[in-house]
C-alpha cells in the first residue's frame, strides 16, 4: 500500500535545542503513522540516533548574535547553497526547517524555488515580534506553515502579514526536570532573615554572554554580603562554557558551585530561593520551574548598533507571555550591582515583590498550557501538508 512507504523528512537543526526538537517531531510521526521515518540534511547526537547522516556538523550554524554571523557569512552562504542543493535533490515529502532563521530560513527559501511541490514547515517561529518584523511576510512565499512554542505568536504572524502558525506548546512546560523543580517550589519554605539563602547564578550558555555578565554578577554576590546576607551560590552551567565560567568565578568573594549535571541543574532549581540570570529561555524555565528571578543582558558591540531596530516592549519571555511585567529587567549599562542586589533582596524574603513573581508564573504555566504533546501536534501539521501535495 502507498500509505506504508517510509516518509523521506528533510530537516535542518543546528542548535541543540532544535535538534531535540528535531527529534521529538520525528519520533511522533513514526509513532502517529505507523511508518519508517527516513531523514536527510543536517541535525545533532539525537537525530542522528533516529537515523540521519547529517551534511555536515549542524554546530557550524549554530551561531547567535549579529556579530558572529557576519564574521562567518562566507562560510555560511556556501553551507546554504550546500544544504539547499542536497534537500531539493532528494525531493522529500517535507522539509521541516528548525529556528536558527538567518541559516534554515535562507535553504528554505532556495528549496522553494528548485522545487515548489516540496511542503516546508518552520519549527519555532522567528522573533518578529521584538525585531526585523518584515520577516513575517518575506517568509511567506517559501514557508506553509509556522510550528510557534510561544502562545502569543500566532497572532503576532497574523497581525504582520507572515505565514499560518499554529502554537504547539513548549517542550519545557512538560519537561520531567521543569517539573520536579516545580513541584520542589510549590512547598514551604522558610525565607526568615538568619536562614543561609539559596541563590541562582546563571550567567549565559554562550562566551560573549558570560564574559559580559559574570563580572557584575559577582559584584552582585559581594554586595549581598557586605549588607548582612549568608549565601549558598549554585551555578549551573554547559560543558563547553564551564572552563571560562571556573576561570571567571576564580576570584569571587563568594565561590559558587558549578554544576554541570542536567540532573542536578534541576535539583537546583528546585532548592534556588531566587536567581540572578542571563536574558534567554532559560527565564522560561525559571517561570515554568517557580524560581523568583532578576534578567540581564549587555548586547554585543554590533547588536548596540542595531537597538533601534528591536520593537518589542520586553526581552523577558514570562514578561510577554503574561502580557504584564512580571521579571524585573537590567540591559547594558543599567546592569548594576548595587542595583541588582537589592532586586534579589526583595525576592530572598517574602514580600509582595516575590508573590507579585510567583503569581505571574502561574499565569505564564497557564497560558503556555496544551492539551497534548507538543510533538504530536507538530506532526499531525506535518502530515496534513503531505497528505494535501499527496492528493494533488
Amino acid at each position: 500500500m502507498a500509505t506504508d512507504k517510509p516518509l523521506k523528512i528533510a530537516i535542518v537543526a543546528g542548535e541543540e535545542s532544535g535538534d531535540l526538537l528535531g527529534a521529538d517531531i520525528v519520533a511522533a510521526l513514526k509513532r502517529t503513522t505507523g511508518r519508517e521515518v527516513r531523514l536527510v540534511g543536517i541535525g545533532g547526537r539525537h537525530l542522528q540516533a533516529l537515523g540521519l547522516t547529517p551534511l555536515f556538523d549542524g554546530g557550524e550554524i549554530a551561531l547567535m548574535g549579529l556579530s558572529a554571523i557576519l564574521r562567518d557569512l562566507p562560510r555560511l552562504m556556501r553551507r546554504i547553497s550546500q544544504t539547499a542543493n542536497a534537500v531539493a535533490g532528494e525531493k522529500p515529502d517535507c522539509l521541516i526547517t528548525i529556528d536558527s532563521p538567518d541559516f534554515s530560513l535562507r535553504v528554505a527559501k532556495k528549496v522553494r524555488a528548485a522545487d515548489p511541490a516540496i511542503p516546508i514547515v518552520h519549527y519555532v517561529c522567528p522573533s518578529v515580534w521584538a525585531w526585523r518584523p518584515g520577516r513575517a511576510v518575506a517568509m511567506k512565499p517559501y514557508v506553509d506553515h509556522i510550528l510557534c512554542i510561544l502562545p502569543f505568536e500566532v497572532k503576532e504572524l497574523a497581525r504582520l502579514g507572515g505565514p499560518p502558525g499554529t502554537y504547539v506548546g513548549h517542550r519545557l512546560t512538560h519537561d520531567p526536570g521543569v517539573l520536579g523543580a516545580a513541584k520542589a517550589q510549590s512547598l514551604p519554605r522558610d525565607l526568615s532573615e538568619d536562614r543561609v539563602k539559596t541563590l541562582l547564578v546563571l550567567p549565559g550558555s554562550r562566551r560573549g554572554e558570560v564574559r559580559r555578565l559574570v563580572g557584575p554578577f559577582g559584584k552582585t554576590i559581594s554586595i549581598l554580603r557586605a549588607r548582612g546576607h549568608r549565601l549558598r551560590v549554585l551555578l549551573p552551567t554547559v560543558p563547553h562554557v564551564a572552563d571560562l565560567v571556573r576561570a571567571s568565578v576564580a576570584s569571587w568573594d563568594e565561590k559558587p558551585e558549578i554544576i554541570l549535571d542536567p540532573e542536578r541543574k534541576w535539583q537546583a532549581f528546585g532548592k534556588a530561593d531566587a536567581a540572578l540570570s542571563a536574558s534567554g529561555t532559560v527565564s522560561l524555565e525559571l517561570a515554568l520551574s517557580g524560581v523568583p528571578m532578576i534578567s540581564c543582558y549587555r548586547l554585543d558591540p554590533v547588536m548596540r548598533m542595531a537597538q533601534r531596530l528591536i520593537t518589542v516592549w520586553s526581552a523577558a519571555l514570562p514578561n510577554l507571555i503574561a502580557d504584564r511585567p512580571i521579571v524585573p529587567e537590567s540591559y547594558n549599562e543599567y546592569v548594576r550591582p548595587h542595583y541588582l542586589a537589592r532586586q534579589l533582596e526583595a525576592l530572598l524574603s517574602d514580600t509582595p515583590y516575590r508573590a507579585w513573581q510567583k503569581d505571574g508564573f502561574a499565569e505564564v504555566a497557564r497560558r503556555m498550557a496544551v492539551d497534548r504533546p507538543s510533538s504530536d501536534i507538530a506532526a499531525g501539521i506535518v502530515m496534513r501538508y503531505i497528505k494535501r501535495v499527496s492528493s494533488e
